[in-house]
C-alpha cells in the first residue's frame, strides 16, 4: 500500500493504492476555498481521511506521499509556527505592486514571469501590507510542504512546485525580503521520516518514509502516464490546467516554461475549467432543469444532445469568470458571452461554456507547440471535465487525438507512481507505462477543426475586445 493525499480546490482526497495502482480505500474531505486559508484545516482534513480508512491497510503503507495546488504560500517562523493565513492561487492582491516590482527588475530573467500571482510580488505585496509577519518569516512553504512538515517536522519543498520562488531568490535582499527559500528535492526523494507521537492511525506510519511530490499538476500529468517528451496533459477540474511536455526550454507568451525535472513544461493553470460548467447549470437553473448532477463533469453532465461534440456553434463564451492566469495573467478579466439570440436554449449556453474552454485550450496548445517547434503526440485528459463528450469537442477544437485513461484520480495514482519508482528504485517511465493505462481515444473530425480553426479566429478577436470593458468593469467593482 502506498498512503496518498491530493488537496484540491473543492476537496482533500486522502486514499491508499496497492502496487497496481488500483485506489483500495479513499475517503474526501470537501471544503471551500477563498483567497486564502488555515493550514490547520489541512492538516485535520489529513487526520480525519487516514482515519475514514481501514486501519490494518494504513498501517501496511509502504511511504507516504501527498500533492495539492500550487501558487499557494504559507509562511512560518523559525520556530516553525505559521504566521498568518495561507495565501491561495486565487489570490490577485498583489497586482497593485506588479508594474513596482518590474520597474526594480529591468534587466532580471525572473522579471517577465512576475504578475499578481507570482511568489514575488505577493511578498511585496505582503511586506507593505503586513510587515510584522513577513520580518518573521523564515520561510516559504507550498501547502503540500506544510502537511508533510507536520507528518515528519522537516520543513522542504520540491524544485518544481517551488521553481518561481527559487528563481527569485537572488532578488529578495534587494526588495528587502528574507531569504525565505527552503531546502529543495527531487519529486520521489525521501524528504523525511513519520515522526513519532502522531494521532490514531498515523502512529503506526512512525519511520516511513514521505517522499517530497510534485504539484498537483506534475502528479496528475504522471497518473495519465502523459510524463513523456511529445505529450499534451489537461487536468480539467475546478481549474483547468494544460501544457506540452518538451525535452528543452522554450519561452511562448503569457505561457510558463518550467523544468519537471528533466522535462520542461510548457502551459499552465488558467482559472476556470469543469467547475464552469457547473456555474452555467446554477445561473440558469431557475429558468431550465439542469442535467442531473455528476462529478465527473464539475456537478453537470452534458450529453451530445444536450450539447455535447458537433459542429461549431457560432455562439461564443469567454471563460474568464474570476480574471485569467494562463495565458492572459490578468486578474481584471470577466466572462461573457457574444452571439446570444432570443432562439438560444439552456443546452445552447452549456455547450458554449464547454467550447469556450476548448478554445482556450486551443490558444495554450498552439502556443506551446509553437515554441517548441513540434506537434502534440496526443493529449491525456484528465479530472472532471474528462468526459467523452468533451473529449471529442476538444479533440475537434485543438485537432489533436485527445486519450482518456481509467484513472478516476490521476493525481493520486501519479503519486502511487512516484512512490513505487522511488522504493523500487526504477524509472518513473516504466512504472508509468505499466499503471496509468489508456482506455479510449478520440481523433479530431477534419471538417469541424477547419471550422473550429475559423471559430478561434473570431474568439481571439472577442478576448482583446471585451478586455478593456472587462478592466473598466472590474474597477468600478
Amino acid at each position: 500500500m502506498i498512503l496518498t493525499a491530493d488537496l484540491g480546490g473543492s476537496s482533500l482526497r486522502v486514499a491508499l493504492l496497492g502496487r497496481d495502482g488500483a485506489i483500495a480505500a479513499m475517503h474526501a474531505v470537501p471544503h471551500v476555498l477563498g483567497a486564502e486559508a488555515d493550514p490547520e484545516d489541512w492538516w485535520r482534513g489529513f487526520v480525519a481521511g487516514v482515519e475514514a480508512l481501514p486501519a490494518a491497510d494504513v498501517a501496511r503503507a509502504e511511504a507516504v506521499a501527498v500533492t495539492a495546488f500550487t501558487r499557494s504560500l504559507v509562511l512560518l517562523d523559525d520556530a516553525g509556527a505559521v504566521l498568518r493565513p495561507a495565501m491561495l492561487w486565487t489570490d490577485a492582491r498583489a497586482e497593485s505592486v506588479v508594474e513596482e516590482v518590474r520597474a526594480m527588475l529591468p534587466a532580471h530573467a525572473e522579471a517577465a514571469q512576475v504578475n499578481a500571482f507570482h511568489p514575488l510580488a505577493r511578498l511585496c505585496w505582503l511586506a507593505r501590507a503586513e510587515p510584522l509577519v513577513v520580518a518573521r518569516a523564515a520561510v516559504a512553504l507550498e501547502p503540500k510542504d506544510e502537511i508533510n512538515r507536520r507528518l515528519t517536522g522537516v520543513a522542504v519543498s520540491d524544485v518544481v512546485s517551488s521553481a518561481r520562488l527559487a528563481a527569485s531568490q537572488d532578488l529578495f535582499a534587494p526588495l528587502g525580503l528574507p531569504d525565505l527559500l527552503p531546502p529543495l528535492r527531487r519529486p520521489g526523494a525521501v524528504m523525511g521520516l513519520v515522526r513519532e507521537g502522531l494521532p490514531g492511525a498515523l502512529a503506526a506510519l512512525a519511520g516511513r518514509p514521505v517522499l517530497a511530490m510534485a504539484n498537483d499538476t506534475w502528479a496528475a500529468t504522471t497518473g495519465l502516464g502523459a510524463m513523456r517528451s511529445g505529450m499534451a496533459y489537461c487536468i480539467s477540474g475546478t481549474t483547468e490546467v494544460l501544457g506540452l511536455l518538451h525535452d528543452a526550454p522554450a519561452r511562448a507568451e503569457g505561457l510558463l516554461t518550467v523544468d519537471w525535472d528533466g522535462l520542461w513544461q510548457l502551459g499552465g493553470p488558467s482559472m476556470h475549467g469543469a467547475d464552469a460548467v457547473a456555474w452555467v447549470q446554477g445561473v440558469v437553473a431557475s429558468e431550465a432543469p439542469p442535467p442531473s448532477p455528476s462529478p465527473a463533469c464539475g456537478g453537470g453532465n452534458v450529453s451530445a444532445e444536450e450539447g455535447g461534440a458537433g459542429d461549431p456553434l457560432p455562439l461564443l463564451f469567454l471563460p474568464t469568470l474570476a480574471g485569467e492566469r494562463v495565458p492572459h495573467w490578468d486578474p481584471s478579466l470577466r466572462g461573457a458571452f457574444l452571439g446570444l439570440r432570443r432562439d438560444h436554449t439552456f443546452a445552447n449556453l452549456v455547450r458554449a461554456v464547454m467550447q469556450g474552454v476548448a478554445l482556450n485550450n486551443a490558444t495554450v496548445l498552439w502556443r506551446a507547440e509553437a515554441a517548441a517547434g513540434r506537434v502534440a503526440t496526443e493529449l491525456r485528459l484528465g479530472g472532471g471535465g474528462a468526459t467523452p463528450d468533451w473529449a471529442q469537442l476538444r479533440a475537434d477544437v485543438l485537432g489533436r487525438d485527445v486519450v482518456l485513461t481509467d484513472a478516476p484520480e490521476p493525481g493520486l495514482l501519479g503519486c502511487a507512481i512516484t512512490a513505487i519508482a522511488a522504493l523500487d528504485r526504477r524509472p518513473l517511465a516504466e512504472i508509468q507505462f505499466g499503471l496509468a493505462r489508456p482506455t479510449r481515444r478520440f481523433a479530431p473530425d477534419p471538417a469541424r477543426h477547419a471550422a473550429y480553426r475559423e471559430l478561434h479566429a473570431i474568439f481571439a478577436r472577442a478576448e482583446a475586445a471585451v478586455a478593456p470593458i472587462s478592466r473598466a468593469l472590474a474597477a468600478l467593482g
